[in-house]
C-alpha cells in the first residue's frame, strides 16, 4: 500500500465519497476513491498495488507527470447524531476523509478490519481522530485488536445500540453482511462501491450493478437500492471483456 499525493483544484472539490480516474501514461486509466482533499489543492489517494497498472503506479516517483480526471460521482451524506462507520482493506481510506468532515457534534464509533495488522491504513491517523470516539479494530490473523472479522463486532454494536446511520466501504463481501445486518437491526446505510470503471461518465457499461451504473448513480447507494442490485451485489461483477464473474 502506498498513499499518493498530488495538486489539481478541481479534484480537491471533492466531497468524501467522490472517486477520480488517475491516468499512468503508457500504461493505463484507473477510478481510485479519494482518502482527502484539502483547500490548499492537495489530492490523497490510497492504491494496493494488484495489477499493472498499479505495480507502475508504484514505481512512480516525486516529480513524476500523472493524469487526472474529476472528481466523479456522489458523495456521503453528512449526518449528525450517532453515526457508525466500517471499513475493510482500503475501503478505509475514503471513510477516513468522511470521518473528518462529519459534524463535530456527530457521535461516532469507527470499525477496521483487515486480514493483518499491516493491511490496517491510517491506523495511527485514525487513533488520533477517535481519541474522545470509540474505534473498533479488527485482524483476522489476531495481530492487532480483536481476532475477528470487522462485521463481528458490528453485529455486538448493533445489538446493544442504535445508530442513526451507518456507513461502509471495503470488500464487497464484507458490505453484504453488513447489509443484512443494517436491515436486521433497522438502520439506515450508505455504502460506497468499487466496480470496474473505464469512462467514469456511464458510457461502457464496465461498471453496471443490477440497474444501476457506480460511476453515474454512485459509488455511494443506500440499503434499498443496493436491495434493488441484489442479484449482483456480493455475488458477481463484470470483468474486462463484460463477462459476469463471481465474488464467491
Amino acid at each position: 500500500m502506498k498513499t499518493f499525493t498530488f495538486e489539481d483544484k478541481q479534484c480537491a472539490k471533492a466531497k468524501p465519497g467522490q472517486f477520480l480516474m488517475l491516468w499512468i501514461p503508457s500504461v493505463d486509466e484507473i477510478p481510485l476513491s479519494i482518502a482527502s482533499a484539502e483547500k490548499n489543492g492537495k489530492v490523497s489517494v490510497a492504491v494496493r498495488k494488484v495489477g499493472e497498472a498499479t505495480a507502475a503506479l508504484h514505481r512512480m516517483k516525486t516529480g513524476d507527470t500523472i493524469g487526472v480526471r474529476g472528481p466523479f460521482g456522489n458523495s456521503f451524506t453528512i449526518k449528525k447524531g450517532k453515526v457508525l462507520i466500517v471499513g475493510g482493506g482500503t475501503g478505509i481510506a475514503p471513510l477516513l476523509f468522511l470521518a473528518k468532515k462529519l459534524p463535530k457534534t456527530s457521535k461516532l464509533t469507527f470499525i477496521i478490519g483487515a486480514k493483518t495488522k499491516e493491511e490496517l491504513l491510517y491506523i495511527d491517523e485514525l487513533e488520533k481522530l477517535c481519541k474522545n470516539e470509540k474505534l473498533v479494530a479488527a485482524t483476522e490473523d489476531g495481530s492487532h485488536g480483536t481476532k475477528c472479522l470487522a462485521t463481528a463486532p458490528l453485529k455486538s454494536l448493533l445489538e446493544g445500540e442504535k445508530f442513526d446511520l451507518i456507513y461502509t466501504c471495503g470488500p464487497e463481501l464484507m458490505m453484504l453482511k453488513v447489509l443484512d445486518l443494517a436491515e436486521k437491526y433497522d438502520v439506515a446505510l450508505e455504502a460506497s462501491l468499487e466496480r470496474l470503471m473505464r469512462c467514469a461518465i456511464g458510457l461502457c457499461g464496465s461498471c453496471i450493478i443490477g440497474k444501476y451504473r457506480v460511476c453515474r448513480d454512485g459509488p455511494i447507494f443506500t440499503k434499498q437500492q443496493l436491495r434493488e442490485a441484489k442479484a449482483d451485489f456480493g455475488a458477481a461483477k463484470r470483468d474486462f471483456d463484460g463477462r459476469k464473474i463471481s465474488l464467491g
